[in-house]
């Protein structure tokens, strides 16, 4: 059961202490709370977890802190979008809306190497009006001499150039709980020019020792990339993990899945699967094209494969696109043949315009039909 409390109210607030009394005595209930933080309000919501079938929605209603009562029967409990739960999506962070409504373009270097790349990058970002980006310090590979990224040793210069070209998040992969301390304390050093969004890679979809670590601090946002060998139910299941321990600032990523039917593309595109996580939950949906397609390969018509499908997920809704560029693509140290250049970054940029166009639109035209039914 889900109780949505009136807005901002405070746990200083008689009505709040009166309300949290009269639940703390229900038997066989455990209560959750979680905070939703907008730039106008903030909601908090609290989950009553066990048998709740026989309490009264009246009863708990009429709780001086109780706006809204819904039973939730949905297997995403807190990141669900519940039928009589409305429309609220999403959060802010660093100025910055996410949501599902929102477009976000990550573009940046799949790994740390030096510093003259990145700020080559960075700069490349500022001149074309973009203030986020993705940078990967920690890199989890399957070979285990393969370049595994600088780790916290690269965390100072990347923070001081990314306060130096106004970049206001980073998308950075964590793989381990002292990856989350490491951030934090170099942020800290740096006077907290930007923030990080801690991503959590497609091989630790399931690592649920991280996502409860991840899930237990509420300062980062977190960006779960779909596990590329599971479900998506699988996958949606693990992102309620983040929102269970009590951060439901949570960004789910489409990056493909792993299987030969998807040969030549390094994996199979499930972009189309967008508006379906909008449907079954509250998250803003990323696409990862870059690790979807696999390569820099051209189409016929001239345009690469890798921006084909991009906009495809875009058309389909997507909230933020995570995507590698490269100043010197040849001699990056991951996942090269993939990155773009920075001279690409411009036309990649105004195709993304073209589609997100074409996606409001799009639902201009089926608002307008279902106002005429």
């Amino acid at each position: 059961m889900l109780l949505i409390l009136h807005p901002n109210i405070q746990e200083s607030d008689p009505a709040f202490k009166k309300t949290m009394s009269h639940l703390q005595q229900l038997s066989g209930v455990k209560i959750k709370q979680h905070e939703v933080s907008g730039q106008l309000q903030s909601l908090r919501e609290i989950y009553l977890l066990g048998d709740t079938h026989a309490l009264d929605i009246e009863e708990i209603e009429s709780l001086p802190a109780v706006e809204k009562v819904i039973r939730i029967s949905e297997e995403y409990r807190i990141l669900g979008r519940h039928k009589t739960q409305g429309g609220r999506s999403g959060f802010h962070y660093q100025g910055l809306a996410f949501d599902q409504e929102s477009l976000h373009i990550f573009a940046g270097l799949c790994a740390v190497d030096n510093p003259k790349h990145v700020e080559e990058m960075l700069r490349a970002l500022q001149a074309n009006g973009l203030n986020c980006t993705r940078m990967g310090a920690y890199k989890p590979r399957t070979n285990p001499y393969a370049f595994q990224g600088h780790g916290k040793d690269c965390l100072p210069w990347v923070f001081d150039l990314a306060g130096k070209y106004g970049i206001k998040v980073i998308a950075m992969e964590v793989t381990h709980e002292s990856h989350m301390q490491e951030i934090d304390q170099a942020l800290s050093d740096a006077g907290r020019p930007c923030g990080v969004i801690m991503q959590i890679g497609t091989r630790n979809t399931q690592n649920f020792e991280l996502l409860k670590a991840i899930g237990k601090q509420n300062d980062y946002p977190a960006l779960l990339k779909r596990g590329f060998g599971i479900t998506l139910n699988e996958s949606l299941n693990a992102a309620e993990y983040l929102a269970s321990e009590g951060n439901s600032q949570v960004i789910f990523c489409l990056r493909g899945m792993k299987s030969e039917f998807g040969a030549p593309h390094r994996n199979m595109v499930d972009f189309a699967q967008v508006p379906t996580v909008k449907r079954l939950t509250r998250m803003p949906v990323c696409i990862d094209p870059s690790h979807s397609v696999g390569s820099r390969d051209i189409a016929p018509d001239g345009v690469l494969e890798l921006c084909h499908a991009t906009a495809q997920g875009v058309l389909a809704g997507a909230n933020m696109v995570l995507v590698d560029f490269h100043p010197a693509p040849t001699k990056a140290l991951v996942d090269g043949p993939q990155a773009l250049t920075l001279n690409e970054l411009e036309p990649f940029l105004k195709d993304m315009e073209i589609a997100r166009k074409a996606y409001l639109e799009r639902v201009g035209v089926w608002q307008h039909a279902a106002s005429d039914v």
